[in-house]
């Protein structure tokens, strides 16, 4: 509950609300946002905090016991009053709000069914094209498998050529010898290879019945006509096409679309799972955790959808809900979501039928989930606890920053900063920084300059200090960040992560001296992780930039072509595979390219051997 010296005055400030659609904004001692929430009736629902038989929950509770005072802002509608909560929560990030922790795209499956030789794409962007979109499903590691199950059992190519550009000019394919339909073949016809890429678009459209009868009535043709090789080829296909059905899950009807939505609410660890549902298949989940104090209640549900659908998208015909949420919350999301996707949405919570038993399974899913990193984060907490008395802190490091360097000779010198919270990797928080100021390799003085542009930031709104800085490397990398800390004034703990001959973890070494972790089991592994985790980054990174200059470099070996029109081709293309795939009159789109520098372009290619 609020503390009493602010209830009362916070409970006759309450009372003056009017009745109307609003947001209200809680705020602690120091003025920091601490909650925001919306309600159609305000008045109602701020007044519940500060009576004694208001809302109550453990963490409601906690909420509470830190107001100070409040704000609030009349809306017109409940629709007005969804969309500015939401927007709030972005701006404030406030303590007790869940929040979805990245801000990603989500990807989609496209099918370039336009074109002569129509390919299967991942993109972040559903364009107004003659392409058909699938999705979008939780991650690009999603879509890749769906494009490799489609290259496998239809036969389409696997490669990297580009086609028609490179019919006639691979000698012998070992993809063909697999089942490729081989469109390098010259004596295959772009018929042929649109009618397997027409298959894998309706499997995945979910006409499965209508593509084993046509390839059926094929083989059958084939065979009547002694044609056995294309009767047998045909026969493969639809054992493929079965066994690749045989893994989808069918849970409803072929035309239901339809989202499950489930979540369990518990201490330390909250979860939200999320059954997507297409042509009848269960075709992708996703998990969603709120550690901490964050709140998961009926208007946080909402909240979470609002901002789940903001960046989806697709929206369904359908979202069942495991279980019921306030009217005013289901009311005024409903109306949101029908304004969205243009048509009505059903929104509701079964209470039997297979719907209700994938809202339990889903629901379950969570619950499962939640408790198993509850358990990880006890885990993590201990590894933290340990971590502190060995290196004498005066708390327990929540947030630790990790660096490392990486360079290709003199090029391209880059400091990758990693980011762990509570023992895990916030991913959306990592930092790359290019070395300015460094000429020649001095991964010292690198570090240096990584390390001040970092805390240079420490004085901004919202700004999150870091209880602990780990340097990859020893005694020289920790002082030259220790150097930068002192000089700025900055008393931040600053360890070094040594290695050993084996180039693997095997001590911290601080202002005192080395400090071994071998037999601190839980302690070892934390750090090993997050060794190897700014290791990979920077270095991925590092390459990432390596082959965007050596891209560019290759362009620019082309009179007429210098580092600007060189990157404004590979934006233009997506990548220089794409520059080698476009004619002269795509290239001469481009801002400075010239129908001259274009041949030049075309010629380029030409002579350069395949594949280069």
């Amino acid at each position: 509950m609020v503390k009493p010296d602010y209830a009362a005055r916070l409970r006759e400030k309450a009372a003056a609300l009017p009745l109307s659609p609003g947001v209200y904004i809680m705020r602690d001692p120091a003025g920091k946002v601490i909650y925001v929430g919306k309600s159609r009736a305000i008045k109602n629902r701020v007044s519940q905090y500060f009576h004694e038989n208001g809302v109550t929950s453990p963490k409601t509770d906690a909420m509470t016991s830190h107001i100070f005072d409040f704000d609030y802002i009349l809306c017109d509608t409940e629709i007005e009053a969804l969309t500015l909560e939401n927007s709030l929560i972005k701006l404030y990030h406030p303590r007790y709000n869940i929040k979805l922790k990245d801000d990603k795209s989500y990807p989609y499956l496209k099918a370039t069914v336009g074109e002569e030789y129509p390919r299967f794409l991942m993109t972040r962007r559903r364009d107004a094209d003659k392409a058909k979109y699938f999705g979008p499903y939780t991650s690009t590691a999603t879509v890749y498998g769906i494009i490799s199950a489609m290259q496998k059992t239809f036969g389409l190519p696997s490669c990297r050529h580009m086609f028609p550009r490179d019919r006639g000019r691979v000698s012998s394919c070992v993809y063909k010898q697999l089942g490729c339909v081989a469109p390098c073949d010259p004596n295959v016809s772009p018929e042929a290879y649109r009618e397997a890429f027409s298959e894998a678009v309706a499997f995945l459209s979910g006409n499965y019945q209508e593509i084993v009868a046509a390839l059926t009535e094929k083989m059958n043709f084939a065979a009547e006509n002694l044609a056995y090789e294309a009767a047998a080829a045909y026969r493969d296909r639809i054992q493929a096409v079965r066994k690749l059905e045989e893994k989808q899950k069918v849970v409803a009807s072929p035309d239901t679309e339809r989202d499950i939505v489930a979540w369990h609410a518990a201490d330390p660890v909250s979860a939200i799972c999320v059954f997507y549902i297409r042509g009848g298949k269960l075709i992708d989940s996703e998990l969603f955790y709120f550690s901490g104090g964050e709140i998961l209640d009926s208007a946080a549900v909402a909240s979470f959808l609002y901002e789940l659908y903001t960046r989806r998208e697709d929206i369904p015909k359908e979202i069942d809900l495991s279980d019921a949420i306030a009217d005013e919350d289901m009311e005024a999301l409903a109306a949101w979501l029908r304004q969205k996707a243009g048509s009505r949405v059903l929104l509701r919570t079964p209470a039997r039928g297979e719907t209700r038993r994938l809202c339990d399974m889903a629901r379950e899913n969570a619950g499962q989930r939640a408790a198993e990193y509850a358990r990880s984060l006890e885990k993590d907490e201990k590894a933290l606890v340990r971590l502190a008395a060995l290196c004498g802190l005066e708390t327990v490091p929540e947030r630790i920053e990790a660096f490392d360097i990486s360079n290709f000779g003199d090029e391209n010198i880059t400091a990758g900063m990693v980011v762990y919270e509570n023992g895990k990797p916030k991913k959306s928080d990592y930092r790359l920084f290019h070395i300015k100021s460094v000429s020649g390799r001095d991964d010292y003085a690198s570090m240096r300059e990584a390390v001040s542009r970092r805390i240079a930031h420490l004085g901004d709104k919202d700004a999150v200090r870091p209880d602990l800085l780990l340097i990859d490397g020893g005694e020289a990398h920790r002082s030259a960040a220790a150097e930068v800390l002192a000089a700025a004034g900055e008393e931040i703990p600053v360890f070094g992560m040594v290695k050993d001959e084996y180039h693997k973890t095997r001590a911290l070494v601080g202002k005192d001296g080395e400090i071994s972790i071998a037999a601190e089991r839980s302690v070892y592994t934390l750090i090993y992780k997050i060794q190897e985790e700014v290791h990979r980054f920077t270095v991925s990174k590092m390459s990432a930039a390596k082959r965007k200059t050596a891209k560019t470099s290759v362009l620019e070996s082309v009179r007429g072509v210098g580092k600007a029109r060189a990157r404004a081709l590979l934006a233009r293309f997506g990548g220089l595979a794409g520059v080698k795939a476009a004619d002269k009159e795509s290239l001469c789109t481009v801002p400075g390219i010239t129908p001259e520098t274009a041949d030049r372009i075309l010629q380029f290619f030409q002579k350069r051997p395949h594949g280069s």
